[in-house]
């Protein structure tokens, strides 16, 4: 083999090398893009889910308003998480604080570990939610057919007779 063509595929490789480093180096930087895309995405779900949460839980108090007081205490008790939907808030501000800080300089471990972190807490709420629905959808039926039957019973043998 002769001497140019010893550096021409030297050359070759180094190239092929080069080309090959940018290649990674782009991906690795699309892939950390799209982390934090999907991590800011997660922070607005998560909120947005939090305040829907508060919504539902106002929600459910007109109903539980709607039943006898002994009955309504624990789930009056149940639905006054107005800190804890703030601590959500909180939290989330919290995230999107760290984010601004931080995502430059972050590992991409760090920011995985971020997304999943904020899936867990959404995942977790949102079962929550679907159980508070269901509840509450159990609970207007009841109370619903509650009142029916008041409505139809003689008004000497209702509560409010005796009061």
């Amino acid at each position: 083999m002769e001497a140019t063509q010893v550096i021409t595929l030297i050359g070759l490789v180094a190239v092929a090398l080069g080309v090959g480093g940018v290649l990674w180096l782009r991906q690795r930087s699309q892939r950390r893009h799209s982390t934090l895309v999907s991590l800011l995405d997660q922070v607005d779900q998560l909120e947005t889910l939090l305040h829907h949460t508060r919504e539902r839980m106002s929600a459910m108090k007109q109903v539980v308003g709607r039943v006898p007081a002994d009955i309504a205490a624990v789930a009056n008790a149940s639905l006054d998480a107005d800190q804890r939907v703030k601590q959500g808030l909180r939290d989330v501000l919290e995230h999107r604080l760290w984010i601004s800080r931080s995502a430059d300089s972050a590992s991409q471990r760090e920011l995985d570990a971020a997304c999943a972190a904020l899936r867990r807490a959404h995942d977790s709420l949102s079962s929550q939610l679907d159980r508070l629905e269901s509840a509450g959808a159990e609970l207007e039926d009841v109370t619903a057919a509650a009142v029916e039957a008041a409505a139809r019973e003689p008004a000497q043998l209702t509560r409010r007779a005796g009061s």
